[in-house]
């Protein structure tokens, strides 16, 4: 935990005694690490490596007592998995070369530490089942661990400190975060991508929007909008994005197409393929079911109570602060509040109006979620601290 030094010199405003004390030295590596950590207005936050494990603590406890909700992880990634490894399994029509929907290289990557596990240790295949889950759990920790630091260097520790708070106890991360799902997969990469696009590493931000949409979930792409806004409109970085996407591409599809065409027997891209089947593919998904307008409204409360209630009122508190704020300091670092908040909303401008609807089409969305709650806090923080230096 550590204290940020604003908080000391606000403190030095008050009354103190003449006689002067002399200033203890600090050695230069403790001095650089204060540094580095002492970001707040005098609140106490976590550094890294303690926000990570206390993620890393609470995805193990996910991996191992959080029970499977979806049928299609079941059916469609732990059955090929299966196959994958022992040679036998179950196979949906989505797997049929008629469909090719689903890629095996996505499988592949998931499998090959187990395959390893299992060749090194042969060890009972339940063992081998947690072994997978921790695995990812690990991954979720460090991509929200990433989040976090991204969030206090740019819109500050109050905001990172309490949005890490509601990350470790959240229901809905807690089922999703070791789900065997591309959309989980898709949560991890979108929250790396908006921290490395917070922090202006836009090859890093390119990158991983690719992989959660190619590896992961095709419709996650819709995420990196506002990114692609940022850089061709505002910082008019086009030939920066033209090549990191390239390069992403075909680091990302380029081994894709050559495992799962090999499988599948023809030229397949199964994210190409899950688009035309959900998009213009006749029946589409509504042939599963349909859910009323309400229904993400009701499952983000179900899954976040009232911080879901409060990150659907952060346009409002943007525009409070534009219009009711009298001193407009810049309060981030690198993006204005209502780009970085974008993302959230553009997905549910598109998702609601849906008619088949699933809880796990939000799942990708929740890091997301958890900063544009607290956003909130921080305008209501700016409030309380400017208060407290009129005080002064």
């Amino acid at each position: 935990m550590t204290k940020s030094q604003l908080s000391f010199r606000l403190r030095q405003n008050g009354p103190q005694s003449s006689r002067k004390e002399p200033r203890k030295k600090t050695p230069a590596k403790i001095q650089s690490a204060s540094k580095q950590e002492s970001n707040g207005p005098g609140i106490l936050f976590p550094a890294g490596d303690t926000a990570f494990k206390t993620l890393l603590s609470a995805r193990f406890c996910a991996a191992i007592w959080s029970h499977i909700s979806d049928c299609d992880e079941t059916f469609n990634y732990w059955e090929p998995m299966h196959y994958l490894i022992f040679g036998s399994g179950l196979q949906t029509w989505e797997y049929s070369p008629a469909y090719a929907l689903r890629s095996y290289f996505y499988l592949m990557v998931h499998a090959a530490p187990a395959w390893i596990y299992h060749k090194i240790l042969s060890p009972n295949p339940l063992l081998m089942f947690y072994f997978i889950r921790c695995l990812l759990g690990f991954v979720c920790a460090a991509a929200e661990v990433y989040f976090y630091k991204a969030v206090c260097k740019e819109f500050g520790v109050h905001i990172g400190r309490i949005c890490l708070t509601f990350q470790v106890f959240s229901a809905g991360m807690f089922i999703s975060s070791t789900a065997l799902l591309p959309s989980s997969f898709a949560m991890y990469t979108c929250a790396a991508a908006c921290a490395a696009w917070w922090q202006q590493r836009f090859a890093l931000a390119v990158f991983f929007t690719a992989l959660g949409s190619l590896l992961g979930w095709p419709f996650a792409a819709l995420l990196g909008v506002p990114i692609a806004f940022d850089m061709l409109v505002r910082k008019q970085l086009y030939l920066d994005f033209l090549f990191w996407s390239l390069i992403s591409a075909v680091v990302v599809l380029g081994p894709m197409v050559i495992v799962d065409s090999m499988l599948y027997g023809r030229l397949t891209i199964a994210p190409l393929n899950l688009v035309k089947y959900n998009v213009f593919g006749g029946s589409g998904p509504e042939l599963y079911g349909t859910e009323p307008f309400s229904y993400y409204i009701l499952n983000g409360f179900v899954n976040f109570n009232f911080v879901w209630v409060l990150a659907l009122l952060s346009p409002l508190a943007i525009m409070m602060h534009h219009f009711f704020v009298p001193v407009k300091n810049k309060c981030t670092l690198y993006l204005p509040y209502w780009l970085s908040l974008s993302p959230m909303y553009l997905w549910l401008a598109v998702m609601m109006f849906q008619a088949h609807k699933e809880e796990r089409y939000m799942i990708f969305m929740f890091p997301k979620l958890f900063f544009e709650h607290f956003s909130l806090s921080g305008f209501c923080f700016q409030y309380t601290h400017l208060s407290a230096l009129v005080e002064l």
